[in-house]
C-alpha cells in the first residue's frame, strides 16, 4: 500500500501504472470521456483532479482508492 501525502504523488504513481499497463493517454482519456490534452494536463497538475476523476482513472487503472484512520505517530524512542 502507497501512503500519499502530496497531489504530485498521486499523479506520478496514475502515469507509473498507465504506462505499466501499456495504455496511452489517448486510450485512457477515450475510456473516460475526456480529451487526451485534459489528461495530459491532469497528469502534469493532479491537484485539479476531481475526487469522482481520480476514482474513475484508479478504477482504469486497476488501483482501488482506500481511506483509512491515521496511524498515531509515537514519540518514544527505540533507546
Amino acid at each position: 500500500m502507497i501512503q500519499l501525502s502530496t497531489p504530485q504523488q498521486a499523479g506520478q504513481i496514475l502515469i507509473a501504472r498507465r504506462k505499466t499497463l501499456g495504455v496511452s493517454q489517448a486510450a485512457a482519456s477515450a475510456s473516460l470521456g475526456i480529451s487526451q490534452n485534459r489528461l495530459s494536463e491532469l497528469e502534469a497538475h493532479p491537484d485539479r483532479l476531481t475526487l469522482e476523476r481520480l476514482m474513475s482513472l484508479a478504477s482504469l487503472l486497476g488501483l482501488e482508492l482506500v481511506l483509512q484512520e491515521k496511524t498515531p505517530a509515537t514519540n518514544e524512542s527505540e533507546w
